[in-house]
């Protein structure tokens, strides 16, 4: 990883306005905060900045207005947010012109400020050069502490680090350079567990990961796209029919890579997608016509265990099965128990990221003992697909 420019690098920030563009699009139920976790990760930063008696000036998104919209006012946000830093912040009508300035220009050093919704206004997304102005003028520094929004090239997330100096803030730092240690300079052999439904939606992620890691296990309605491309009958189960050919592509560069793909080679199946449905484990040669596979079968699970054993480094995006519906999430939790309890011995680097999975981690109740999970989700894929962050390079040491 080329290095990038961090808040050890800042120097001295006393009385100095630093933008913090900040991850605070989290999800709210009638106006209030259901889930607190996007702001923890930033509070750091925050703090750090504040008790360095600088003036942090926050920065975010909310939602998808078309416009300036109360139901996607960041203020309540502004307000749980004061809650968790257990400090005071200000809340400033807009995050340009006269109502941002006079918010900025009554702050005292050390003082935190949240601005309205950057996405207002139609220049954030356009990374419009005017808007990116009218937002720099508010701040003499620029900290990007959301690498969730890092694969966007918007004005708040990638145009504020060509006007003013940037950095990255501790949560930015973290994420990169757990991401790097996985994939960019790992410890071998790596073991990457891509699940899911579709194919479809991870045709450039499976492509890169087939020439990076050692071991690719395929899981979720993917798994059942796979099988069905090796002539397996896999009865009304999901999967994209018509990707065989894609599926048997990826099988074909990953043998000339040397990358071992393990697939299922048994499964749980029922007849309805339910919770609680009656369900029974069979081998992929008599899977019933009428019946749909929803979870990995026990000797599915083994294998999936054996190629985690052999790893130093372990690398999770997506489900294995239905795992919002017991008991098809038992594949999914057995072997998330098993990489966090490698993990905890100290024999495995694991990395883990994307919505689902980590819904699914905290379901197995194993999030914390990951080496590290992101909960950025469009912005890990990107970088599983091997992708350049535009939030990300605009920081890096020229």
């Amino acid at each position: 990883m080329t290095a990038f420019r961090t808040l050890d690098d800042i120097g001295d920030v006393a009385g100095k306005r630093v933008l913090v563009r900040v991850d605070l699009n989290v999800p709210t139920e009638n106006g209030a905060v259901t889930d607190t976790t996007r702001i923890e990760r930033v509070a750091p930063t925050i703090l750090e900045l504040s008790r360095a008696h600088a003036k942090v000036i926050l920065l975010a998104h909310f939602g998808r207005p078309k416009g300036p919209d109360p139901k996607e006012s960041l203020r309540p946000v502004a307000e749980k947010t004061a809650e968790i830093l257990h400090r005071p912040v200000a809340f400033a009508e807009d995050c340009i012109g006269e109502a941002a300035a006079k918010a900025v220009a009554a702050m005292k050093d050390g003082d935190i400020l949240c601005l309205e919704n950057t996405r207002f206004h139609k220049g954030e997304e356009k990374n419009d050069p005017d808007f990116v102005k009218a937002l720099a003028a508010n701040g003499d520094i620029w900290v990007n502490d959301a690498f969730s929004a890092a694969h966007r090239a918007h004005a708040s997330t990638e145009g504020l680090g060509h006007v003013l100096p940037a950095y990255a803030g501790r949560t930015m730092q973290q994420e990169v350079e757990a991401l790097a240690r996985a994939l960019e300079n790992p410890k071998r052999p790596v073991a990457a567990v891509v699940g899911g439904a579709k194919v479809s939606t991870k045709l450039e992620l499976l492509g890169n990961l087939v020439g990076k890691v050692d071991a690719l296990v395929i899981g979720g309605g993917m798994a059942n796209t796979f099988l069905h491309a090796q002539g397996v009958s896999i009865g009304k189960s999901l999967a994209e029919r018509d990707l065989a050919d894609t599926a048997r592509d990826i099988l074909k560069k990953a043998q000339a890579a040397n990358c071992a793909i393990i697939l299922p080679v048994d499964a749980v199946i029922a007849y309805h997608f339910a919770a609680n449905a009656p369900s029974q484990a069979y081998g992929l040669d008599s899977i019933p016509l009428d019946a749909m596979i929803l979870d990995v079968g026990p000797q599915s699970i083994e294998r999936i265990k054996g190629a985690i054993d052999e790893a130093e480094t372990v690398v999770w995006n997506g489900p294995l099965g239905a795992f919002e519906l017991s008991p098809f999430d038992h594949g999914t939790v057995v072997a998330a128990k098993h990489v966090a309890a490698r993990t905890k011995a100290g024999k495995l680097l694991s990395v883990a990221g994307g919505g689902d999975t980590v819904a699914a981690l905290n379901h197995a109740g194993v999030a914390d003992h990951f080496s590290y999970v992101s909960t950025a989700g469009g912005a890990f894929l990107e970088w599983l697909e091997g992708k350049a962050l535009p939030g990300v390079e605009i920081l890096r040491k020229r």
